[in-house]
């Protein structure tokens, strides 16, 4: 009895094992591949947009200190007026310079009668040599003293050095002044120079003579500058370039805040960003060939808002997957579920 009883669970537990295998093994299928969308690679013409900070500054600026000290007794800075290049601003009392003046023409004046005198009598050795050099060095000294003042007088003059616009006046009319004194500013509005810094990774985008737009914060208003010089070194600490851009007639004050927008046309193949795989040796995307997943390494350029432009890794007419990227592994069966159109990436 005992024995029939051990055969019973015996048989039981191999039933119990058969049927749980049999369930199992109906229960195993193959499972299909991933559904993916790709996008069929095309030149197309896209654009790259890049705003940066800029600051605007005078064509010309400079502040008015006198060249020497003393007290003003001319003074024609009307405050924000226009004023033409050589126009007279201020005068320092020149008095006392002018009377050396006077004085040292009169000292010259003898000294070549002088001079005229001894060299006649040079000529019939009525003096020597010696005694004519003498003369002759005493009017060439007189000479250069005489110029060594109209110098002097000259620097009491201050004058403006370029046509533009006054600032505010800083001293009044009788003020004794030094070099250090600030009498006042003048700066060129009419044109202005847009000073900005782009990083080094976006240097394609400026050329000298390129136009590029100017918005300012006040009116929002664009307006079309043009770049005229490029620093030739980056920067090394923050891996940028200085650019100046002039801006002709623009109404905008110096020093303000504008934004340079830098635009570059181009035509090349691009992706969608969620189709970039990043990869600490390279960005890579996934092409289907022959129904199977191939992993590219690719080169990225520019970056806009929705895509990616790749400079080299894949080819036009390559279907590149844009959907499902996660779910594929290299060189695994995937199904399409549809291809799109280069304008139909978005």
């Amino acid at each position: 009895m005992k024995f029939l009883t051990l055969i019973f669970i015996s048989l039981f537990i191999t039933g119990f094992i058969s049927c749980k295998n049999g369930k199992k093994d109906k229960g195993t299928k193959e499972k299909p591949p991933p559904g993916v969308d790709v996008m069929i690679a095309a030149n197309e013409k896209f654009e790259n947009t890049v705003e940066v900070n800029g600051t605007v500054l005078s064509n010309e600026m400079v502040e008015l200190h006198p060249e020497i000290s003393g007290r003003l007794t001319y003074l024609n800075i009307p405050d924000g007026e226009k004023v033409s290049e050589g126009t007279i601003l201020a005068k320092i009392n020149d008095a006392e310079l002018q009377a050396q003046l006077e004085q040292q023409k009169a000292q010259f004046d003898i000294a070549v009668k002088t001079e005229k005198r001894l060299k006649d009598l040079l000529a019939i050795n009525g003096v020597n040599q010696a005694d004519y050099d003498v003369a002759i060095s005493q009017v060439n000294t007189l000479q250069a003293g005489i110029k060594v003042l109209n110098a002097q007088i000259d620097k009491t003059v201050i004058r403006a050095p370029f046509t533009g616009e006054l600032g505010l006046r800083m001293v009044s009319p009788g003020a004794y002044v030094t070099p250090q004194t600030l009498i006042g500013t003048l700066q060129q509005t009419d044109n202005v120079k847009i000073d900005f810094t782009v990083p080094e990774g976006y240097a394609c985008l400026i050329n000298k003579g390129k136009s590029i737009t100017i918005q300012t914060n006040v009116s929002n208003e664009n307006k079309t500058a043009t770049i005229v010089a490029i620093e030739p070194q980056i920067n090394i600490l923050t891996r940028n370039l200085k650019v100046r851009a002039r801006l002709t007639n623009g109404n905008i004050n110096p020093g303000a805040f504008v934004k340079v927008i830098l635009t570059e046309k181009k035509e090349g193949i691009s992706v969608p960003t969620n189709a970039i795989i990043p990869d600490a040796a390279s960005n890579q995307v996934v092409v289907v060939k022959n129904g199977k997943a191939v992993f590219k390494n690719v080169e990225t350029g520019v970056r806009t808002e929705n895509a990616v432009e790749l400079i080299s890794g894949v080819n036009q007419g390559d279907s590149i997957v844009v959907s499902g990227v996660l779910f594929v592994r290299p060189n695994a069966p995937v199904k399409i579920k549809k291809a799109k159109k280069v304008n139909d990436k978005k």
